[in-house]
């Protein structure tokens, strides 16, 4: 569940309730236009270079679909823009979230510690594309063909989080149920229990599984995040039914950390929860 949340701040650029397009979007077209015309290239001439169509380029500079990582890459060394458009990559991404999202996930990249609870959904950093895919593609009401592959996309693309430099320590306490619930069908259930022993092998990662049989425990109310930035700010982040909100109170934040705390103490250890994950993932 979490994953997918943050709460809308006039310093986020994102697509407005008239349906326009997000800022950084058009300010990046704008530049990328500009260094194009000062490197004397038509809108084609560049799309042969950088293997794109002339209408991909066309929408990308007049800011109606967002440039991948792969056409800045190319766009970089074609047009010498010396830097500029690389840096705007990571803004870019991030207006693809969903909108209630996208102020925690500009914390999210500055952490040093993450802490995640969610006690139904694999949590956003650890799906698998078909996992993913399937969520979006059950969202009700139903997202349009090209906003589900934004969605889809730029969740894989938080995922950088879990091998960035320098290392994060990212902790996952998983409700059982959220491992046995076929989202997608068997075939995507099984890839993502795979993918969790993956990366539950990473040295950085954690990952501990609460049974089902252990009844009351402190996460019933929900899923929740603790982080901490490299400037070590502490925050919270909780969501439900669309609705994120960032928490910030140092009170809340303890009361949060007090229940990770317990969580984790109920839960699997990190290698009975492995062995655990793979009896589910041999019988699926």
């Amino acid at each position: 569940m979490i994953g997918t949340g943050g709460q809308t701040s006039s310093r986020r650029r994102r697509r407005s309730e008239g349906g326009e397009n997000p800022a950084i979007w058009v300010g990046y077209g704008k530049l990328a236009k500009l260094f194009r015309t000062r490197k004397g290239l038509t809108q084609q001439e560049l799309a042969d270079a950088v293997g794109y169509s002339s209408e991909q380029v066309a929408s990308i500079e007049q800011g109606r679909r967002p440039a991948k990582a792969a056409f800045t890459e190319a766009a970089e060394r074609v047009l010498g823009a010396g830097g500029v458009l690389a840096e705007l990559q990571e803004d870019v991404d991030r207006a693809k979230l969903p909108e209630f999202f996208q102020d925690f996930a500009s914390i999210e990249v500055e952490a040093v510690s993450r802490f995640d609870y969610d006690p139904l959904l694999v949590p956003g950093l650890l799906q698998t594309e078909g996992y993913a895919r399937s969520l979006f593609s059950s969202h009700c009401p139903p997202l349009d063909d090209e906003t589900l592959e934004l969605h889809t996309e730029a969740r894989l693309n938080r995922q950088r989080l879990l091998t960035r430099t320098p290392k994060v320590q990212l902790s996952f306490v998983i409700g059982e149920a959220a491992l046995t619930n076929p989202i997608g069908g068997s075939e995507v259930r099984r890839e993502q229990l795979q993918h969790l022993l993956q990366v539950g092998s990473l040295r950085n990662v954690e990952l501990q599984v609460v049974p089902c049989s252990i009844g009351y425990h402190p996460g019933l109310n929900g899923a929740f995040v603790l982080l901490e930035t490299l400037e070590h700010r502490h925050y919270g982040y909780i969501e439900t039914q669309e609705v994120g909100v960032v928490i910030s109170d140092p009170a809340k934040i303890s009361t949060l950390g007090l229940r990770y705390g317990k969580l984790r103490s109920q839960a699997l250890n990190v290698g009975e929860s492995a062995r655990h994950i793979e009896r589910l993932a041999g019988a699926a």
